[in-house]
């Protein structure tokens, strides 16, 4: 993630909204999913055991950058088997770009959706 915050221009001045606040809306947006079992940390699944992070660290498994004024967005999900991973990230797509774009005020410019495990649930 980066340090600086993105900004949103208002007749009053300037907004900031840091990339660390972006990744907590998108790590809770992303875990209400249907199919959603978790977030994840990121990285080459040969490099990492795969880790469902706590409700606390949601963001740790989001990536916030800032491409020309816009947010671009990078998630790492664990998703539960027997699901399509092709619909369900596609409805984590369309569900972080909306919240994102409604709660922040800025406009959304990609969000890539990286399926690290897929897990039975109980």
């Amino acid at each position: 993630m980066e340090d600086r915050g993105l900004t949103i221009p208002s007749e009053l001045g300037r907004i900031s909204v840091s990339p660390a606040a972006i990744a907590q809306i998108v790590g809770r947006v992303a875990s209400q999913c249907y199919g959603v079992v978790g977030m994840s940390l990121r990285g080459p699944a040969r490099e990492r055991v795969t880790q469902l992070l706590p409700k606390g660290r949601l963001g740790r498994g989001v990536v916030v950058r800032n491409e020309n004024g816009a947010v671009a967005l990078e998630l790492y999900v664990v998703v539960a088997y027997g699901l399509n991973l092709a619909e369900v990230a596609a409805t984590v797509r369309s569900q972080v770009t909306y919240e994102v774009e409604r709660l922040t005020g800025l406009r959304v410019a990609s969000v890539d959706v990286h399926i690290q495990d897929v897990k039975r649930t109980a």
